[in-house]
């Protein structure tokens, strides 16, 4: 059976203004909890990813994390992670997607910095965005919106296994100067992962 087709509960962090339909979970029949640390965006929970206490442990079946780890300072991210494998369901995995430092700096590398390369929900976006934060966003006082870390697939695959993650599936994808993990709190059986990846993961198709 594939693995989404079944009843679950995912608390989506760092939710901003997306919603279930803005996530890859929404084909399917799970329920939906937003976290963000800022009201404005009307989250079910209002708290930050590195300190949960509003979520009780073994409580979701998934987690959904897009673009938030590189907010946090370097420091803060095994914190965060404790975070999101002690709500999780002994079956549970985490979905994540952060910015790809190897494929932004390759922009960097061949002098388009400044150059808009895809247009965003919060407009256009550079090479200087994605490193740093989104600068229209941030010159409007959104200092939730900066930059603190980043990754490469392989620094990304390595965290979360240093953070007691049982398996990860990670994917680049240079062309969105994007990384997609999948990451399971406990081991499970051969082939599930990748169907999870299969299922989970983006196209190589566009925005």
């Amino acid at each position: 059976m594939p693995l989404l087709n079944r009843n679950g509960r995912f608390l989506h962090v760092g939710c901003g203004h997306a919603r279930l339909e803005q996530t890859p979970f929404a084909s399917f029949t799970w329920e939906e909890v937003r976290l963000d640390i800022d009201p404005a965006v009307a989250p079910d929970l209002i708290g930050s990813i590195t300190a949960m206490p509003s979520v009780a442990a073994d409580s979701m079946d998934a987690v959904y994390s897009s673009h938030n780890i590189e907010h946090l300072y370097a420091h803060e991210v095994p914190v965060a992670l404790a975070e999101f494998r002690r709500v999780l369901t002994p079956d549970g995995f985490l979905l994540l997607t952060c910015p790809d430092l190897r494929s932004v700096a390759a922009l960097v590398a061949a002098d388009r910095l400044t150059d808009p390369i895809y247009r965003s929900d919060l407009g256009m976006i550079t090479p200087l965005d994605i490193l740093y934060g989104h600068r229209s966003a941030l010159a409007e006082g959104n200092h939730f919106m900066a930059h603190r870390c980043g990754f490469t697939a392989k620094v990304l695959v390595g965290t979360l296994q240093q953070a007691g993650f049982a398996q990860v599936a990670c994917r680049e994808r240079p062309n969105h100067q994007d990384l997609w993990a999948v990451a399971t709190n406990q081991p499970w059986p051969e082939g599930r992962l990748r169907e999870a990846a299969a299922q989970l993961f983006p196209s190589g198709g566009g925005r």
